[in-house]
């Protein structure tokens, strides 16, 4: 009896010992968990945990600024040269699409607090070879990403000062080592600094439309479907970028002191922001500009209501917009990365941490970021060639996630139809990305293989 009682108590310590060292504060731990062990200990009932470092209006900030990215800053010219006025429809049925989607990562937020985030959900739903694939293309998609969020401001800038590429990809060096190094400090610095941007540009883009409205001419309008309706498809395929943010705030989800009743609140927040800043630059830039407007709408914009002054103005709404969306990548990232190491996806090195951040997983990002823009210069390519290679691999990762979300959230509720509705809207973009698939499919079979090899 004595023998079979302390049996019993050395299980049960094992088990809560296996539950500690899967739990994402312990990313410094480096043993891969097995499938049905995680899931006991990423299963969520979403306490209270005072001393974590997202607030609900840091929170907001973060995925507004991870959602709100560069792509306000060419992409609605590039859609309206595309599809015409029609891109509008474009730009709304995203906007309409968002919704689901927005609620199906806070269910899965809110039940699964992990700093794994959309990895976590593919392997709690299809197990780690799903997780892995989901991972590495986040992860190592993020580094193609970068340059060209950053790039976009560093042509702003290099319209203001000249300099052409020089001071572009300046720029681009410039903005990435800020955010590594606002990173490399904690969530708390980052996310601080990310509320005071993401006010700022709220505004800022608020008064570029509020100012133009008054020059728009319904013959910009008409007529509205000029390139016919296929050209709204590809332009709804470019847009993904705009609105690619969801799967990166996933993994931030366990640094909120009450992921249940925080995340639902902070993505209905920043997604009401969103559409609503959005909609109002690109109807503002089909209106006001036309069909063919310059490379850069926001300075056309401005400048109609404050002339030449506001090209400063202009400048720095695109770097705070690149700053913003990659803080708040980065942020994700790092944890994602560090998640990955801890369950196996990863070489154990990467879960390890300094002062609870996870800086060798940034450490990685940071020099492969660097290497890209290193390899675009060298090569003489523009600074934004990877974006839909980038988009193509992010495509996939909604679905996976958001498949995830239909077998883990509760069954019937609005959420889970709202993840049925988001896997058919996410899976049609993904065909959209056509050929440009064709690298996303070679990181999944490498995922696949490392995994393999290692279990």
């Amino acid at each position: 009896m004595t023998s079979g009682s302390t049996e019993r108590q050395a299980t049960a310590r094992g088990r809560a010992g296996t539950r500690e060292a899967c739990e994402p504060a312990s990313w410094g731990r480096h043993e891969p968990t097995a499938p049905h062990r995680y899931r006991d200990a990423v299963t969520d009932t979403s306490p209270a945990r005072p001393g974590a470092g997202l607030g609900l209006a840091q929170g907001t900030a973060m995925t507004v600024g991870a959602v709100l990215g560069t792509g306000v800053l060419s992409l609605p010219a590039l859609a309206a040269q595309i599809a015409g006025p029609a891109s509008l429809l474009a730009w709304l049925a995203l906007v309409v699409l968002s919704i689901p989607l927005a609620a199906t990562f806070a269910g899965l937020g809110a039940r699964h607090p992990d700093g794994g985030g959309v990895a976590t959900y593919a392997r709690l739903a299809f197990g780690p070879k799903a997780s892995a694939v989901v991972g590495w293309l986040f992860y190592f998609g993020v580094p193609i990403g970068a340059p060209p969020a950053a790039g976009f401001a560093g042509a702003y800038v290099a319209d203001l000062l000249g300099g052409g590429r020089v001071t572009q990809t300046v720029v681009v060096v410039v903005l990435i080592g800020a955010v590594v190094t606002m990173n490399w400090f904690g969530i708390k610095v980052s996310g601080r600094l990310q509320l005071l941007i993401a006010g700022g540009l709220a505004a800022l883009l608020a008064l570029a439309t509020a100012v133009s409205l008054p020059h728009a001419r319904l013959a910009n309008l008409t007529p509205f479907v000029t390139h016919g309706w296929a050209a709204v498809g590809t332009a709804a395929s470019l847009l993904v970028w705009a609105f690619a943010g969801w799967e990166a705030v996933a993994s931030l989800s366990a640094e909120y002191s009450d992921p249940r009743r925080q995340i639902p609140r902070v993505t209905a927040i920043a997604l009401a922001i969103i559409g609503v800043l959005y909609l109002g630059v690109s109807f503002a830039v089909v209106a006001v500009l036309g069909t063919h407007p310059s490379a850069a709408p926001l300075s056309d914009l401005l400048e109609l209501g404050f002339g030449p002054a506001a090209r400063p103005l202009t400048a720095l709404i695109a770097v705070l917009l690149s700053f913003g969306a990659m803080n708040a990548y980065m942020a994700s990232v790092a944890r994602l990365g560090a998640a990955l190491g801890r369950d196996g996806a990863l070489p154990s090195w990467f879960g390890r941490t300094h002062g609870g951040e996870p800086r060798n997983s940034l450490a990685v990002v940071t020099a492969l970021s660097l290497l890209v823009v290193a390899i675009l210069t060298i090569v003489g390519l523009p600074i934004e060639t990877g974006v839909l290679f980038v988009t193509a691999a992010f495509s996939l990762v909604y679905v996976v996630a958001t498949a995830a979300a239909v077998k883990l959230l509760p069954r019937g509720t609005t959420v889970w139809f709202g993840a049925l509705l988001s896997v058919a809207g996410t899976a049609v973009l993904t065909l959209l990305g056509g050929w440009h698939l064709v690298p996303t499919v070679i990181v999944a079979t490498l995922a696949v293989a490392y995994v393999s090899r290692r279990r």
